[in-house]
């Protein structure tokens, strides 16, 4: 056997070897950006949602009590009760510091939310309650435009 047929062997499995290491590894970082994009999804998706069913849990519960104080502990109640605490940690820990600056902005009108509807003040019907009710839809609007660039940003 010549040894030029025996290099040509070794230079082709060489060749073969490394090329698939490379494929693989190209391979490896494409599911590991696929992963980190959908499980930011899943993390924006469950905070949006946990947030709305805060609000949507909190406002029931202000028109169903007129004591202040079993107001106050119904609202108080029904906020905890969403999660949104725990999966607010999550976002924060996961998204971008931009997101995260707007993230807090909706938690903050959410909240501002809370402490107006477990004191009954303003009144739910009163153009003060809408004003804040609009705050934190245009928070949360603007959260939504920040999730979608970042996540356009990730593909």
């Amino acid at each position: 056997m010549e040894w030029t047929t025996l290099a040509a062997t070794g230079l082709g499995a060489l060749i073969g070897v490394g090329s698939t290491l490379l494929a693989d590894r190209a391979r490896r970082r494409r599911d590991a950006a696929a992963r980190d994009h959908q499980e930011r999804k899943d993390i924006y998706v469950t905070c949006l949602t946990k947030y709305r069913l805060a609000y949507e849990s909190m406002y029931p519960a202000a028109g169903a009590h007129s004591g202040r104080d079993t107001l106050n502990a119904a609202v108080r109640e029904a906020f905890r009760a969403s999660g949104c605490d725990e999966v607010r940690e999550s976002a924060l820990i996961c998204a971008p510091q931009e997101l995260s600056d707007v993230l807090e902005d909706v938690y903050a009108t959410l909240r501002e939310l809370q402490d107006i509807l477990a004191a009954a003040e303003p009144p739910l019907d009163s153009p003060e309650f809408h004003e804040h009710r609009l705050r934190h839809g245009q928070a949360v609007w603007a959260a939504r435009a920040a999730m979608r660039r970042d996540l356009d940003r990730q593909v």
